[in-house]
């Protein structure tokens, strides 16, 4: 059975932004939904007056203000704890901006100063790259945000498409998402709790049911209550997504009808991915449905037939420059990573004879030789059982969107991913691991320095390893 978490912040208490009036009990009584209606295993809540959380290992303080929701997002949602098949549901009701062509959460303390927001305030991308590491097929965002009605100016977030993300906004982005004081709550989260429950025809178990039902009855409990517009709008990527069952207790037999078809239809275009992720739904409604058993062992056979594997057969030691690669061979063949990573810089400047500069330049690693780089890449492959490798962090790169230009947010989660980085901090090259228990990617550390033992990874390092990775790939490494 697929498994269901969410987390819910709700903020009336603000600094420096107007007081709101329902956002922590909008926040509440999704939490109640959630875990007394909808079953789920667990809601994280952040509130003005919410307990701490002691679930995690360790404890952390509920209460959301910039850094206590950002280390909470950051430690929490280090690795994965859901799989294949199940949803991460993120509620968010307060405070939201845009600034700088960027969506932005505003924890209790943000300074909407221009000058302030991009030091106190939540970036909408950075949360939902933090929230899809949870490793659930499906991340919901739910965002009840934009309620200043005492200012008429700027934009509301919502601009921003959230990759892989299913994300229903309460309002389109120049209108102001209201509070209603007779029914005590939002009018969008009043709108969300009422569609949720309801059952038999006209539910609302799919992403487009729930879409078009808050589309009209937020915009009629707006004018009920004599506010002005709210028209509520959802971003869905990939657009297959409209289709997905939330609550599959409420699906009727033609949802898993229309399910299967996407299902099938991603699966002819090729995008195994997203159809196994489609065909696992269908089995959370139906858990015997032949079709999506059969499917779902024809993409795992494909997958395991085209995933890269580790070098089974020896390595063989070619080398374009005559560079001799027995050493580096013998110690990653004994496990000694941390010798075999100071060997393969040692003959990486060897191939671009750099020995006596003692570093690589960009320049360098734009023409390294390409035997070279094979060499070094599989014997790194083969001894770490492909854990670790150029061609492998390469991959980690890319998938985060990463580029040969600098993008900050994704050489940051870069960095977080392969395990160079630690609570924010870069880490010098004596900190890291040197044995198999490091994250994939971790090793080998291209060397940008004639002193690797004062090595700190940073913002000076990306242009190396994103021309790097591009090398790879003109290698066909």
């Amino acid at each position: 059975m697929a498994k269901n978490w969410a987390m819910c912040v709700g903020i009336d208490g603000y600094d420096n932004l107007p007081r709101l009036k329902y956002a922590r009990r909008d926040a509440e009584l999704m939490r109640d939904y959630f875990l007394q209606e909808a079953r789920f295993e667990n809601v994280y809540l952040f509130t003005d007056n919410s307990p701490d959380i002691l679930d995690t290992g360790q404890p952390f303080s509920s209460q959301p203000t910039y850094g206590k929701l950002r280390r909470f997002l950051r430690t929490r949602f280090n690795r994965p704890f859901l799989g294949s098949g199940d949803n991460f549901w993120f509620f968010y009701s307060g405070h939201g901006l845009r600034h700088g062509d960027r969506d932005y959460l505003m924890p209790s303390d943000s300074d909407p100063h221009p000058d302030g927001i991009e030091d106190t305030a939540l970036p909408l991308n950075w949360v939902t790259e933090r929230l899809r590491r949870c490793g659930a097929d499906n991340v919901v965002l739910v965002l009840d945000a934009c309620r200043d009605e005492q200012n008429a100016k700027g934009l509301g977030i919502g601009e921003e498409k959230q990759k892989g993300v299913i994300t229903l906004n309460s309002c389109s982005p120049a209108e102001r998402s209201y509070e209603i004081d007779d029914i005590q709550q939002g009018a969008f989260t009043y709108a969300l709790l009422e569609a949720l429950r309801i059952q038999g025809e006209g539910n609302c178990a799919t992403v487009e049911r729930l879409y078009q039902r808050l589309r009209y009855r937020v915009s009629e409990i707006a004018q009920r209550y004599r506010k002005p517009r709210q028209t509520p709008y959802a971003i869905v990527e990939p657009a297959t997504k409209y289709h997905l069952i939330l609550l599959p207790k409420q699906a009727t037999l033609q949802d898993i009808a229309t399910l299967r078809e996407d299902a099938q239809e991603a699966e002819l275009e090729g995008n195994c991915e997203l159809a196994e992720q489609l065909w696992t739904r269908v089995l959370a409604v139906s858990p015997a449905d032949p079709r999506a058993l059969k499917a779902l062992k024809r993409i795992w056979s494909k997958a395991s037939i085209s995933s890269p594997q580790p070098e089974t057969q020896e390595v063989e030691l070619k080398s374009e420059r005559g560079v001799d690669y027995t050493r580096l061979r013998d110690l990653l063949a004994a496990g000694k990573w941390k010798e075999a990573d100071q060997e393969t810089a040692k003959v990486m400047l060897q191939a671009a004879n750099r020995e006596e500069a003692g570093y690589l330049r960009v320049e360098d690693i734009a023409i390294f030789p390409c035997d070279d780089l094979r060499t070094i890449d599989r014997l790194w492959v083969k001894y770490s059982n492909g854990k670790f490798g150029f061609s492998v962090q390469k991959k980690i790169y890319q998938s985060l969107g990463g580029t040969r230009g600098y993008n900050e947010k994704i050489w940051d989660a870069f960095g977080d991913r392969v395990g160079w980085r630690d609570k924010e901090r870069w880490l010098y090259y004596n900190d890291l691991t040197f044995d198999l228990k490091a994250p994939s990617g971790h090793l080998p550390v291209l060397r940008v320095s004639r002193h690797l033992s004062s090595f700190v990874f940073g913002i000076g390092s990306v242009e190396y390893c994103a021309c790097l990775f591009f090398r790879i790939e003109t290698c066909e490494v």
